[in-house]
């Protein structure tokens, strides 16, 4: 039976519906929850406020909380630095076994505006990175995350970032455990941590 332009294009219609169901369904599954998998090591050789290189080698011994954002994200960033500031506070003496470190997805805007401040602000633990472009896409990689710029009329500068919004717990020995969903509770990921220690 030969199949109408019309009915191709519903057809068309139809798959890409079901896909877009299934996305969002699987999303709204692990949005907010801790999400395993295979251990990997990420890395990455990025340098902080004061121009010193700074690598994943050098934290070996501590557990990592690591995230990418930008100083000038509206609300994801800054949300998951509240909670990452509330987890370091809560550990007690616990944290100098966690390092938190933000990684900027835009680091020359980030650097203008002042990344140390920005974490700081936030809390005096967390570490900012803003490395060149070439070192950020290698950190992104090696994380296994996305990051990229968007035209925005309404941003600062005309554009906004687009990135993965997850928090990711690397352990001791530099190795990938596990990540967060942008939302997790400050309480859930504290457990968790407290529960490896």
């Amino acid at each position: 039976m030969r199949l109408s332009h019309l009915q191709i294009i519903l057809w068309v219609a139809a798959a890409a519906a079901a896909i877009a169901f299934a996305a969002l369904r699987w999303s709204s599954a692990t949005d907010g929850k801790a999400v395993a998998g295979p251990a990997f090591t990420p890395s990455f050789t990025l340098a902080d406020s004061e121009g010193r290189v700074r690598t994943t080698a050098e934290f070996r011994g501590k557990f990592l909380l690591v995230f990418f954002g930008f100083t000038s994200c509206p609300d994801v960033c800054p949300t998951t630095l509240s909670e990452v500031a509330q987890i370091m506070d809560d550990l007690g003496s616990d944290a100098a076994l966690v390092q938190p470190i933000f990684i900027s997805i835009d680091p020359d805007r980030d650097r203008q505006l002042g990344l140390a401040e920005y974490t700081t602000a936030f809390h005096p633990s967390i570490l900012g990175l803003a490395g060149s472009e070439a070192d950020t896409r290698s950190a992104a990689a090696s994380f296994k995350i996305f990051y990229g710029r968007e035209t925005d009329s309404s941003a600062p500068d005309g554009y906004t970032m687009a990135h993965s919004p997850g928090l990711f717990l690397i352990d001791p020995n530099g190795e990938w455990l596990r990540q967060f969903g942008f939302g997790t509770p400050a309480a859930e990921i504290l457990s968790d941590l407290q529960s490896r220690f």
